[in-house]
């Protein structure tokens, strides 16, 4: 029991399905973390109907994730949530790294203007899961059950049996395509023989939620804090930020051999918040301990996320450390990478094999990932007394040398993954400038719009076509005809035609950030990730890109 949070318990009901026929439905997402409750909104709003079900009727026990990062805050906008998200969170940008009391390195997750967005929002898990959890009750055709456990999962080449237990008893489903969000022990990864590889990391860390009696910092001044070597814990790493409530979560580095069930205790733990506390100008703040854990972690992923009709997603599919924040976050983004695919597969507009791109892209992002964090961890927990020897070294140095700070790792933090080798993508045939290549994640920016004062809510619902200036009637007649054929909308930026909505660039940074003169044009995808872009738009080379990208 939380002095900050009261778990919510969702009620059950019986299943119709209990003592009937095979029931056959189209999607059925099993776990409700944050992953499949996100797969699941991304498909109600799709119109998929889907099925969700979880073996508990809560949210999660205690804080775990905490850290979500700009591009999962612009997905849960979409889902519709995100402000809630960074109302309720504690928004910061700014991280500070520290070698025993000295400050060597520091870094700003967003440090030019013009997004919508922050770097980063802590905020509890429990909190996310349960926004997650009332946005699914409120939309149509989103059947959320609870205390439904998957028990035996066949797959069949038309889609997937489960047997599902219940307290009113079994029931069995036919879906034609089952999501696996069911997190890292994946039960049915597990009953399918399906191979997950990568490497246990021998080492223990404790976290600490803590309640302070005042707050330390000004809201404003909120910031990441890491410190190699504390002067006041005799460990090689802590870590303290906030998170809401007043509630702050600090991180100790224990090593391999220390006792999970004797440091969780409070004699152990409260003497080591007090050091820290201390040691930082804060012996006046009274504390009081909220919820402790000490882990363990992995960094491995499965060889393939599809099989057949089953899709994983999230935990299930690929682990990481929680050094940069990749868990929830690459989770979040790999619904988002496959949500728009599914719907077109089952509506009929693309072929099957589309989905076969979200496991090479969603695989390559997870390698992104697990090189980061594992470069992280290496950094952190250094296996040999060479590689210790280095580390110090680069940490003695980061104080008076540039250079050197840049080699300093306290956790990559997380960012969207540039899909460059996308099959999906058109190569470019023109020449452009910046970061908003084929595969990037499209920049945010202030426009004037149909859907309100940021670039980003205007994309997402399908394909759509941004156009800067107003290019020829014959031009502007195809795209007209062509929005009538194919998932498509067509954005007019700094344009006007009758028929056709029209985006204000309000300070220019639309057509910086895009490299962008009147002619040009940009398509994006449902996932806001850019298919290709052209000094100079024809319809015949939009169908062509189109064609590509649903996988024909």
């Amino acid at each position: 029991m939380l002095s900050t949070y009261t778990w919510p318990r969702y009620g059950t009901s019986p299943a119709p399905e209990v003592g009937g026929p095979l029931r056959r439905v189209p999607l059925v997402i099993v776990g409700a973390g944050p992953v499949g409750l996100a797969a699941a909104l991304d498909a109600a709003q799709r119109g998929l109907a889907p099925l969700l079900l979880d073996d508990d009727d809560t949210v999660s026990i205690g804080s775990r994730g905490v850290c979500y990062a700009k591009r999962t805050l612009e997905i849960l906008d979409r889902l519709g949530l995100g402000q809630r998200v960074v109302d309720k969170g504690i928004t910061w940008n700014v991280g500070r790294t520290f070698h025993r009391a000295h400050e060597v390195f520091s870094f700003d997750l967003q440090p030019e203007a013009g997004h919508q967005r922050p770097g980063m929002v802590n905020l509890q898990q429990y909190y996310l899961e349960q926004y997650l959890v009332e946005r699914a009750q409120a939309l149509p055709g989103l059947d959320l059950r609870w205390k439904h456990k998957v028990g035996a999962v066949r797959a069949l080449d038309d889609g997937v049996e489960l047997q599902v237990e219940t307290a009113e008893g079994a029931y069995s489903l036919h879906a034609d395509w089952l999501i696996v969000a069911d997190g890292a022990r994946s039960p049915i990864r597990r009953a399918m023989g399906l191979d997950i590889e990568g490497q246990v990391f021998q080492d223990r860390f404790l976290i600490a939620d803590v309640l302070l009696d005042r707050e330390p910092f000004p809201l404003d001044r909120s910031e990441r804090r890491f410190w190699f070597h504390p002067t006041f814990f005799a460990g090689q790493s802590a870590l303290m930020h906030r998170q809401s409530d007043d509630v702050w979560r600090l991180d100790f580095q224990l090593g391999w051999e220390a006792d999970p069930e004797a440091e969780k205790q409070p004699e152990r733990v409260n003497p080591r918040i007090r050091q820290m506390l201390d040691q930082q100008g804060f012996g006046d703040i009274g504390f009081t301990l909220e919820w402790v854990s000490v882990y363990t972690f992995q960094c491995r992923r499965m060889a393939r996320f599809r099989h057949g009709r089953l899709l994983f997603v999230g935990d299930a599919a690929h682990q990481v450390s929680p050094f940069g924040a990749r868990g929830a976050n690459s989770g979040i983004q790999d619904t988002d990478n496959l949500l728009w695919k599914l719907a077109l597969v089952i509506e009929g507009r693309a072929p099957e094999t589309l989905l076969d791109s979200y496991d090479r892209e969603r695989t390559a992002a997870a390698d992104e990932n697990l090189l980061n964090s594992t470069r992280s961890t290496d950094f952190m927990t250094p296996k040999s007394r060479v590689a210790r020897t280095l580390r110090d070294a680069v940490l003695s140095l980061a104080a008076d040398v540039p250079a050197g700070r840049a080699l300093v790792n306290s956790g990559r933090l997380s960012v969207p993954t540039v899909l460059g080798d996308s099959p999906l993508n058109t190569p470019d045939a023109d020449a452009f400038d910046g970061w908003l290549l084929p595969g990037a994640p499209m920049d945010d920016a202030p426009v004037q719009g149909p859907q309100g004062e940021w670039l980003l809510p205007h994309l997402g619902a399908g394909f759509v076509l941004l156009v800067f200036g107003t290019p020829a009637a014959a031009v502007l007649d195809a795209l007209r005809a062509l929005q009538t054929r194919e998932p498509l909308q067509v954005l007019l930026v700094a344009g006007e035609a009758p028929g056709l909505p029209t985006l204000h660039d309000v300070q220019g940074l639309l057509a910086k950030r895009c490299d962008a003169r009147p002619g040009t044009a940009y398509l994006v995808r449902p996932d806001q990730h850019v298919a290709a872009r052209w000094r100079h738009v024809d319809t015949a080379s939009v169908q062509g890109a189109l064609q590509r990208a649903t996988g024909h």
